[in-house]
């Protein structure tokens, strides 16, 4: 199951790219704002749950 902070990353990729093809600039103006939204929703769930470090194997000799 996809985690919350990776939905709004994903979501606001999507939304930034959709931004890109808009014609009209009000299309895109919206498109900005809803990926800029939920950039910070990502932001907001990251903060509040840290994601778990991922640790190097050991290098044997």
């Amino acid at each position: 199951m996809e985690s919350n902070q990776r939905y709004y990353l994903r979501r606001a990729s999507e939304e930034r790219t959709a931004a890109l093809r808009s014609i009209t600039q009000q299309a895109r103006d919206w498109h900005l704002k809803l990926a800029g939204d939920f950039a910070e929703r990502a932001r907001a769930v990251g903060a509040a749950t840290p994601m778990p470090f991922a640790t190097p194997m050991a290098m044997s000799a």
